[in-house]
């Protein structure tokens, strides 16, 4: 065999030793299934390159009506790791099927809370404890450095809902007390609520029964709306819905130009981004004002995690 042949020949054998590690690290790469809620950016964010992240439900996505389609079971049931929030926010995760470890973030992160509010990553405090249990729960698929890597980036992520949870204290505190309320349709802020000493009105889960709106159900409201301090009332959705206009009518208030995102991660947004953007439709909503450069900086840094 010639020089030259024998280099191709060498060189050929390299292309191809590289090739096939290549594909087979990717094989092994192992794979996370997130549910709902933040978990899909939050997951993304702690795994970077080191494993394989599929989302199930969409930004803007309803986790409460979610159902399950043929290609969730199967990316579902290969999955090493799946990861929900639990506290039943998404029913059809009941119905889950995998090989791999199934985690409930929120209710490992919070063992204590008994309440009926499963919305439970609006207080960044609770942010920052799923940040943990999903780092835990992803460390023992991965290599030692990679496990390395993890932690550092875990570090970075908790440091960020830190500082957020500062920040959204600093806006809600230059509300006056009297203002420190939330109009909403149905409790999905009770856990940020109760974090900052806002009080959360959430009309149809306080007022009615299963959400039907009855003529006594609607007096009520309308009292306990217009005694409550607020300014607006808040929206799931633009336009806002039916029951909503109504109530505005009957209470004299506006409704938020502005949404408000409750489940999950508003579309184009990250994690913190959406926590930022909600906070300042809610002080601004309330007659305050935002600090709108810090909230950029928190979300750059949430964005930088390597």
């Amino acid at each position: 065999m010639s020089a030259r042949i024998w280099h191709r020949a060498a060189l050929v054998g390299g292309i191809l030793t590289i090739f096939t590690a290549f594909h087979q690290a990717k094989a092994a790469q192992p794979t996370i299934v997130a549910v709902d809620g933040t978990l899909c950016d939050i997951t993304r964010t702690l795994a970077s390159s080191a494993a394989a992240v599929t989302c199930l439900i969409p930004p803007g996505g309803d986790p409460h009506g979610y159902r399950l389609k043929p290609s969730d079971r199967q990316a579902l049931s290969s999955a090493d790791l799946v990861l929900h929030i639990g506290f039943n926010l998404t029913p059809s995760a009941k119905k889950i099927n995998s090989s791999g470890r199934v985690v409930a973030v929120g209710e490992v992160a919070l063992p204590a809370y008994k309440g009926n509010d499963p919305h439970v990553w609006h207080d960044p405090a609770n942010s920052a404890a799923m940040v943990t249990v999903v780092a835990n729960s992803m460390a023992p698929l991965l290599s030692q450095p990679e496990r390395a890597a993890l932690d550092g980036r875990a570090a970075k992520a908790k440091a960020v809902f830190a500082a957020l949870g500062g920040w959204a204290g600093a806006q809600f505190s230059a509300l006056p007390s009297s203002r420190r309320v939330l109009v909403t349709d149905h409790q999905t802020y009770s856990h940020l609520a109760n974090r900052y000493g806002l009080n959360e009105i959430a009309m149809l889960d306080s007022y009615t029964t299963g959400g039907v709106l009855r003529p006594s159900s609607f007096q009520t409201i309308t009292a306990a709306v217009k005694a409550s301090g607020a300014m607006v009332i808040f929206t799931p959705s633009i336009p806002p819905n039916k029951t909503l206009r109504r109530i505005s009518r009957s209470t004299g208030l506006p409704i938020a130009k502005t949404p408000l995102y409750g489940e999950g991660v508003a579309a184009g947004e990250t994690a913190v981004s959406t926590a930022t953007l909600n906070i300042c439709t809610m002080t601004k909503g309330q007659g305050g004002s935002c600090d709108q450069g810090t909230a950029k900086q928190l979300a750059q840094r949430w964005a930088a995690i390597p």
